[in-house]
């Protein structure tokens, strides 16, 4: 018979364990944290059980069998090591043969750090702290003395990790990209102002799918979106349906270059901002209440009927909103045409939001870059920190089937779902 373990006793085990362990630490003082701590004693037998495991899987036999005679290695004494983990420096007392042949893998051969520590500075540097801030961070929680350079040479493992998630293959089609550009000061000889290119695609999937980060020169350009969207579609992108943008001059004719079928529609999100910036905060709530109808009007006569309200409100005091949203409206108006739920994803901000915000967050606690790498970098590291596989992938929104759906009848013959 078969013998299986229970769940729950095994759970009930381990906490009976662990209240053991610390009343024990407790009778006899000592403490949780800290370099003589319960926790790092725990760590240091663990770790120094799992490579005398290794050895003894290495040699072919146990500690003391007399198997190993005349075998020709066995074990030779241990030499110290100090490793950085989790929870601090812990040292270790690391296994040696005879004939220096043992490689363990737990703790490899002039390994310094636990995976986990890795992980760690990576982290850190997403948010945008410095190599010397992270260092500080070591030094103040861990007790641990962590270099600039050995930081620098962490972060650049992921150089290469960047490269080949930037010219991986994409999806065939998109149903929604929306493009941006987030500005970025570099020291180049003199700090100057970047654009980094940022495209975000929604799959057939229902998933954000951040396709790329591109580093610009000057101010952002038609003409090099241009090049990052020939590129998109050399990657395997054959069909955009709506590419949602802001009003650069020239965008609509870059993207219809690419796409010639795809739909330009100008991003209402940033619309409703540029407004905003040339109104006086007071009327904000007032002015976003009044905006409000003109871009849930169900066709584009309601909209220009409520727009044309909106003007005669607001045109006198500021004339130059109107004037931005009648130079937009060509480029907005194709919205009106949609089913509401094509409307909600494109209105969903949700998932865009929560990128921009992490870029502007780890933007603004650089200041600014030695290089257009390191922004590269950060970016990237913060794009990695938005999801676990390192894609930058997420569920754009619970309700995607209605939105696949009306996105499928629209453009009928471009969308083909897959998977679930």
């Amino acid at each position: 018979m078969t013998e299986t373990l229970d769940p729950m006793a095994d759970e009930v085990d381990q906490k009976q364990l662990a209240e053991q362990l610390l009343a024990q630490a407790k009778e006899q003082g000592v403490e949780l944290m800290g370099p003589n701590g319960l926790l790092n004693q725990l760590t240091k037998n663990v770790l120094e059980t799992a490579l005398d495991a290794e050895m003894t899987e290495h040699l072919g036999y146990e500690r003391h069998d007399a198997a190993g005679r005349g075998s020709g290695n066995s074990r030779n004494g241990t030499r110290s090591k100090t490793v950085l983990t989790e929870i601090g420096p812990v040292e270790i007392d690391v296994p040696r043969d005879l004939d220096s042949s043992f490689a363990p893998q737990i703790v490899k051969k002039r390994q310094r750090r636990l995976t986990g520590i890795d992980e760690i500075v990576l982290s850190l540097t997403a948010k945008g702290l410095t190599t010397g801030e992270v260092s500080a961070h070591f030094q103040d929680i861990y007790g641990a003395t962590v270099s600039k350079d050995t930081i620098s040479r962490i972060t650049d493992k992921v150089v290469g990790e960047m490269t080949e998630w930037q010219n991986r293959p994409l999806e065939r089609v998109y149903p929604v990209i929306f493009i941006d550009a987030v500005h970025v000061k570099v020291r180049d000889g003199q700090v100057t102002n970047r654009p980094m290119y940022v495209a975000i695609g929604v799959t057939v999937n229902g998933e954000r799918d951040i396709l790329g980060i591109w580093a610009g020169e000057g101010g952002e350009g038609a003409k090099f979106w241009l090049a990052v969207l020939t590129e998109t579609k050399n990657r395997g992108v054959a069909d955009v349906c709506i590419v949602v943008c802001d009003g650069l001059k020239g965008l609509p004719e870059a993207i219809n270059t690419v796409w010639e079928l795809a739909v330009v529609q100008t991003c209402i999100i940033h619309l409703i901002r540029n407004t905003f910036r040339f109104a006086s905060r007071r009327y904000w709530d007032e002015m976003a209440r009044d905006l409000k109808p003109v871009y849930t009007a169900p066709s584009e006569s309601a909209a220009k009927e409520r727009f044309t309200e909106f003007a005669g409100k607001w045109g006198g005091q500021y004339p130059a909103i109107v004037k931005m949203w009648d130079n937009a409206w060509s480029e907005f108006v194709p919205f009106l045409d949609y089913d509401v739920e094509i409307r909600r994803v494109i209105c969903s901000t949700n998932a865009i939001e929560s990128v921009n915000a992490r870029y502007r967050r780890a933007v603004r606690a650089r200041g600014h870059f030695p290089t257009e790498q390191a922004a590269l970098k950060c970016l990237y590291l913060a794009t990695r920190a938005l999801d676990p596989t390192g894609k930058g992938k997420a569920r754009w929104a619970m309700r995607w089937k209605p939105a696949l759906n009306a996105f499928a009848i629209t453009f009928e013959g471009r969308i083909t779902p897959n998977g679930n």
